[in-house]
């Protein structure tokens, strides 16, 4: 259920990808902001478009990786922002495997939009075990365990 937006709050639907191969979740860092912490794929689930669109969307556009499936939909909670900007997020997470090989360690510029290389957003990414205990930023972990049960199932 939706929960009340405070007045001056705004509410925005979003994504998040659990991306894991094997036993390790994909994370992130942004060297750009720093303060920013540790963080999954995700984005803004744009006008007509529905979660599972937005979800290959960013996946595709913030990593640059396209060799995956959506495993499954992990659920959806609400996120109050306000430690940040007044804001209620309603997030839906995802666990997607990929199936492509990577590096352990990477750096991705995401240029949607046509933005130029100079405008670029730069993520670092890099893996950690599922069950790693980093703190991932803003509330992103909340329904990781989820994710450990199913992996730890081999669902």
């Amino acid at each position: 259920m939706r929960p009340d937006i405070p007045e001056g709050y705004r509410f925005t639907k979003k994504v998040l990808a659990y991306l894991t191969q094997g036993e390790r979740l994909l994370v992130f860092q942004q060297p750009a902001s720093p303060t920013a912490g540790i963080q999954v794929p995700a984005g803004t689930i744009e006008a007509n478009e529905q979660p599972l669109e937005a979800i290959i969307r960013e996946v595709t556009e913030e990593t640059g990786l396209t060799d995956f499936i959506i495993n499954s939909k992990l659920g959806i909670y609400y996120y109050d922002m306000s430690a940040f900007r007044k804001e209620i997020q309603e997030r839906h997470v995802y666990h997607i495997i990929l199936n492509e090989s990577t590096p352990s360690e990477w750096r991705h510029f995401e240029t949607d939009g046509g933005k130029s290389i100079e405008q670029a957003i730069t993520f670092d990414f890099f893996w950690i075990p599922i069950d790693s205990s980093i703190q991932l930023a803003a509330g992103q972990g909340l329904v990781l365990s989820k994710l450990s049960l199913r992996t730890e199932r081999g669902t």
